[in-house]
């Protein structure tokens, strides 16, 4: 499946976030090659004890930042996907913008 509007090369992999009720989640994604490079998330064993949060959302906005600099990865394409941009989802990529991802 190929996403219509937002499209993840090598160069600018796709952030892809989803938020869930109780948890949410972060990948970085090369669409070109169908492969996932980088993934945070509160269902991680011993990360969070609640992952429906404000709190949470920066923890793993922090946390994916600082795994894609470990793989060399400095510049993303930010895919919300249906999600409005505020609260968790606003609060996700502001927290990966201060661990150094741009975009």
């Amino acid at each position: 499946m190929r996403k219509k509007k937002v499209f993840g090369t090598l160069e600018r992999p796709r952030l892809s976030v989803f938020r869930g009720i109780r948890n949410i989640h972060a990948q970085i994604i090369v669409d070109s090659e169908s492969r996932t490079l980088v993934s945070a998330s509160t269902v991680e064993k011993g990360l969070l004890k609640n992952g429906g949060n404000l709190a949470a959302a920066k923890k793993i906005g922090s946390l994916i930042a600082e795994r894609a600099k470990a793989k060399g990865i400095k510049k993303v394409v930010f895919d919300r996907g249906s999600f409005i941009y505020h609260g968790r989802v606003k609060a996700l990529a502001d927290a990966a913008r201060e661990g150094g991802l741009e975009f």
